[in-house]
């Protein structure tokens, strides 16, 4: 069985056993607590090592000056966008007001929030290594930053520390799924111990936060990509869309961005294009560090979340959130499941409960689908801009209607749209 299934299943057993335990189902919760800190021990190497990764990708330092700046920018300033709209989402649907879970033992007061120049003051670690040791994330992501920026100055001497770092990266990756194969039953005890505690009531509420996922990502992909593909390139959306149709087919189906990285590689060269040049820089980066459907999603959770506690986030709290949820995209793998690890970095930014964690983890993979989507679309329009900005796209393919379809890791047939 599938991991999400297994996932979906735990959040369905936990949730009857809740039922019939009553309150003795807070003997369960010490298992979800398990998997809560061990999901808490992955984050920092996981940033440190995934985001730096991500900026030595850039190798190129002369692309790093103009392809690499457009490139980057495009990426974290769709992300941003993408937040905005799942906090202004989640805000509007209020979809985890009424679950009055408890949250006596919650130490956040909102009042005593630093103030927003503070915390980006703050920003800036005067001790790396205190930073990692203390889990301050955004002290992290801005250090990796500028150690990944370093090795590519740096040229062939920073190559060994890069080597060091990307194995650190992968072995973080493979924690991550080793943790993640016990995320079933840390998903089942924490939601026998919220059903037994609270009741049936919560199953609604995580109805709504799907909803509100979906329209939001709904409303990304027509305010944000094609708002870029007409105004900004001048370009006709229904050939992106239809040349694309292979990677989203993919995406849907693996919810995994870097396992369609091959195909939406295909899509963009060989449908819409974009030149090998540009492809092969702009698609690797992306699947690493534009996650757009993640990003939406982190806003929507920590808004849930907070309403489903009682703890009111004022906009000072949401900035926080939008600009860690920002920076942590950077750092989240591109595998399924990945978005539910860095969301742990966003609900601690502001001091919301990790145990909302285990509420939403259940319907992951039901977001997921979409995300992914939106994630490899994303890659594509940041793609296209870029080519077409560096005069290296080809008009004439892109509006063709000649599309070659993706089968099994390889070219297949072409494909002619109808008229």
């Amino acid at each position: 069985m599938k991991l999400w299934k297994k996932m979906l299943l735990g959040l369905s057993l936990g949730t009857v056993v809740g039922m019939l335990l009553g309150e003795r189902a807070i003997y369960l919760k010490p298992i979800g607590t398990v998997f809560l800190g061990l999901l808490n021990m992955l984050v920092v190497l996981l940033v440190f090592s995934s985001m730096t990764v991500g900026v030595t990708s850039i190798n190129d330092v002369r692309k790093l000056g103009r392809v690499g700046l457009k490139t980057l920018l495009l990426y974290m300033g769709t992300t941003a966008i993408a937040i905005g709209l799942g906090l202004m989402a989640a805000k509007l649907i209020n979809p985890g007001t009424g679950i009055a879970l408890a949250h006596d033992q919650i130490s956040l007061n909102i009042d005593e929030t630093p103030e927003f120049l503070h915390i980006f003051l703050n920003l800036v670690p005067s001790n790396p290594i205190g930073s990692l040791a203390n889990g301050n994330i955004l002290q992290v992501i801005v250090f990796s930053i500028f150690l990944g920026l370093g090795i590519n100055f740096a040229g062939e001497k920073g190559l060994p520390v890069a080597r060091v770092l990307e194995s650190l990266s992968e072995v973080m990756f493979s924690m991550t799924g080793m943790v993640m194969n016990l995320a079933p039953y840390g998903i089942f005890a924490i939601m026998a111990w919220v059903a037994g505690t609270f009741g049936i009531g919560i199953l609604y509420p995580l109805l709504k936060l799907v909803f509100a996922h979906y329209i939001t990502c709904i409303f990304h992909l027509v305010l944000v990509y094609g708002g870029i593909l007409f105004f900004l390139l001048k370009l006709r959306v229904g050939p992106f869309f239809k040349g694309m149709t292979d990677a989203i087919t993919l995406a849907a189906s693996t919810t995994s961005s870097s396992a369609s990285l091959p195909a939406t590689l295909h899509c963009v060269e060989e449908n819409l294009g974009v030149s090998k040049n540009i492809a092969s820089f702009v698609l690797p980066l992306g699947s690493t560090i534009n996650m757009n459907g993640t990003a939406i999603f982190q806003g929507i959770a920590a808004v849930f979340i907070s309403q489903a506690y009682g703890i009111d986030l004022g906009w000072q709290n949401l900035a926080v959130i939008v600009v860690t949820a920002t920076l942590s995209a950077v750092g989240c793998a591109g595998i399924p499941g990945g978005g539910i690890v860095t969301l742990s970095i966003v609900l601690g930014s502001v001091g919301l409960p990790l145990e909302g964690i285990a509420i939403v983890a259940g319907i992951d993979r039901l977001r997921d689908i979409i995300g992914t989507v939106i994630n490899v679309l994303g890659d594509g329009v940041v793609a296209l801009y870029v080519a077409k900005s560096e005069g290296e796209l080809d008009l004439e393919q892109y509006n063709s209607g000649e599309y070659i379809s993706y089968e099994h890791g390889k070219p297949a047939s072409t494909v002619t749209e109808a008229p």
